[in-house]
């Protein structure tokens, strides 16, 4: 069952389209997240959820029922922003329990389910205190929790995590995740940080100049990438022109300048129809970067140079020279890198392969 579903959404902005025929369907029960660069759309796309903003042209339904017109406040919607906007002169107890107040709740219910939402974010004991008392995981936490306790038929998310520093963000993520798989909400999440989106998504929706560019699961988004886009944009990867030579059975046979002739599967190739020039994908960390007189084995091997290193504690990414082609390629390391200037066997399996048509998207 679909819990929100978008269908041909536009959004313009005088001349500026923002959005541009957005179809979408948001399973119930399930963590999806809106993943691009600055400026896709995806913030515009979750404050059309919202009614925050209307869309020009398109409708979005919850729950089954057309929301077009339909104010934010009579959309059941939990909402939590990057600044959390919680209201200082408030309690805790206090800002958690507004939404509840709104809808005329009883008294002894908002006193149990207040607890019940505090108790759920790990924060039983904070009722009484100011969010000025609060350090910024806790806000976090209470802004979550005022959204949760309403018990809305979804969770929208713009990216409620980007204020906070490195560690407590990847803690935050863990815990922001627990407590959706908890409750079961349906929680739409928009983020421009990758690492998010895999960690914490049961569907990525890949956003980049108001377009989908592609939707699935997140090992399928990351494994096969259906534009360049997408592999450059999650993650590094190496993009290299190449010749598609025969499409048979399970298998297409790919051949490139300065590589050996590669057959990969024709899984990693879906939108592969026949032969001609395409683009290999290749992810860096997929690349293993080997002194060069290591000993043969079954993978694909290529000389190579090393150009440059980036040094990053127990990994490096290398930056390589094989042939006309510049290459990344980022290994653990157990203590230093191999050098600039290293001539390095650079390896690969077949199975780490994608390919991609040429043609651009007008």
């Amino acid at each position: 069952m679909s819990a929100v579903t978008l269908t041909d959404i536009v959004k313009r902005f005088g001349s500026f389209t923002a959005v541009h025929k957005m179809s979408l369907q948001i399973p119930e029960g399930s963590f999806v997240t809106l993943l691009g660069p600055s400026g896709c759309g995806k913030t515009t796309t979750l404050r059309m959820i919202a009614g925050l903003l209307d869309p020009t042209e398109g409708d979005i339904t919850i729950k089954g029922a057309r929301v077009n017109d339909v104010p934010i406040h009579k959309r059941n919607l939990g909402l939590v922003f990057q600044n959390y906007a919680l209201f200082p002169h408030r309690t805790v107890a206090q800002n958690v329990a507004f939404g509840l107040n709104y809808r005329h709740v009883a008294a002894a219910e908002i006193s149990r389910r207040v607890a019940q939402a505090l108790e759920l974010v790990q924060l039983p004991d904070l009722g009484a205190r100011y969010p000025k008392d609060l350090s910024g995981g806790q806000q976090q936490r209470i802004a979550l929790a005022r959204a949760i306790v309403i018990e809305p038929d979804v969770l929208l998310l713009d990216e409620p995590l980007s204020a906070l520093d490195a560690n407590l963000r990847e803690d935050m993520r863990v815990e922001l995740k627990r407590i959706q798989q908890r409750i079961g909400v349906t929680t739409i999440f928009v983020t421009h940080d990758q690492t998010e989106a895999l960690a914490m998504s049961d569907q990525i929706i890949v956003m980049s100049e108001g377009r989908v560019e592609q939707v699935g699961a997140p090992e399928e988004v990351y494994n096969t990438p259906a534009s360049a886009f997408v592999a450059q944009f999650l993650g590094a990867s190496n993009i290299l022109t190449a010749e598609c030579r025969s499409v048979q059975g399970a298998e297409i046979a790919l051949e490139l300048a300065d590589f050996p002739r590669l057959v990969i599967p024709r899984a990693r190739a879906p939108q592969i129809a026949g032969t001609g020039p395409v683009r290999l994908v290749i992810r860096a960390e997929k690349l293993v970067v080997l002194p060069a007189d290591a000993p043969p084995d079954a993978r694909y091997s290529v000389a190579a140079t090393i150009e440059n290193v980036d040094y990053q504690g127990q990994s490096a990414r290398y930056f390589l020279r094989v042939g006309d082609h510049t290459m990344q390629a980022i290994n653990m390391i157990e203590d230093h890198p191999h050098a600039i200037g290293a001539q390095v066997s650079v390896r690969f399996r077949a199975r780490d392969c994608a390919a991609l048509p040429t043609e651009r998207r007008p």
